[in-house]
């Protein structure tokens, strides 16, 4: 392995890659990794730093909880230093409004790309913006003191992080309202049956147990991963004879590139 080398640092957010495994860690953990419009263009600015040779990207929290959602400061009437108040931009037009929260789902989205895996480590609390960034990951494996809950409906609001679409997927439409509406707690065991976690263990072995995984999803060929992630995020936009196409494509570009055919 080579040397860790750090990319970024700011704002809540460090990223460092060795090889071709990369770790966004929020940095944060006096406020529990509380999240702000400023650690969000950090984490988008993350993903758009990602060297071309990454093919792992671990997200992890530091201290005792991977994210305990969007920092309050952001009701309050002044806001954060330098950024308009939520109240202030309650106040804006519709599309100025869309636009923002657009930008702010920035920080949530790239986690789904193509040419990467990612995995999120989660101990402790993983609330409201904290679960939908879990979530925005591919994969989750979660520390035995988990506790990811979706708060914002009862404060008033929806989750608007992206995070909606891989909750229904997940766990079904009847479960994710629940969640959602009663803004609940999910701890581990229901996270592992519910299939919100890929696998749970004793926090002192959550970052052994991410290293293990990621050093798996390394050592299987680069292409045909990528072309197995795009395989399974299209399923849901596909009958079962469009999937059954889907596959043949992408085996006829597998077999044409392992015997040095080209398209």
């Amino acid at each position: 392995m080579t040397s860790l080398d750090s990319v970024l640092d700011k704002d809540g957010v460090r990223l460092t890659v060795e090889d071709a495994v990369a770790t966004v860690t929020l940095t944060n953990p006096d406020k529990r990794n509380a999240q702000s419009p400023a650690l969000w263009r950090a984490l988008a600015q993350a993903g758009r730093s990602l060297p071309g040779d990454v093919r792992v990207v671990v997200l992890r929290g530091e201290g005792k909880s991977f994210s305990a959602g969007l920092d309050r400061q952001a009701f309050t009437p002044e806001g954060f230093d330098g950024e308009p108040s939520f109240l202030d931009l309650a106040r804006g037009s519709d599309a100025e409004l869309d636009a923002v929260i657009a930008e702010y789902q920035e920080a949530f989205t790239w986690w789904r790309r193509s040419d990467i895996v990612t995995i999120a480590a989660v101990q402790g609390h993983a609330i409201g913006a904290g679960f939908q960034l879990a979530l925005a990951c591919d994969l989750r494996v979660v520390a035995q003191d988990v506790q990811f809950a979706m708060r914002e409906t009862s404060l008033g609001l929806v989750p608007d992080l992206t995070g909606t679409h891989p909750l229904v997927s997940l766990v079904g439409y009847a479960r994710a309202l629940e969640i959602c509406a009663t803004g609940r707690f999910v701890h581990a065991d229901e996270a592992e049956r519910t299939g919100l976690a890929n696998l749970v263990v004793p926090g002192d072995e959550l970052d052994s147990a991410v290293g293990d995984l990621a050093s798996a999803l390394v050592a299987a060929p680069r292409d045909a991963v990528i072309e197995t992630k795009a395989l399974l995020q299209g399923v849901s936009g596909r009958s079962y004879e469009e999937q059954r196409i889907a596959e043949r494509a992408a085996q006829a570009r597998r077999l044409r590139d392992l015997a040095g055919i080209g398209d």
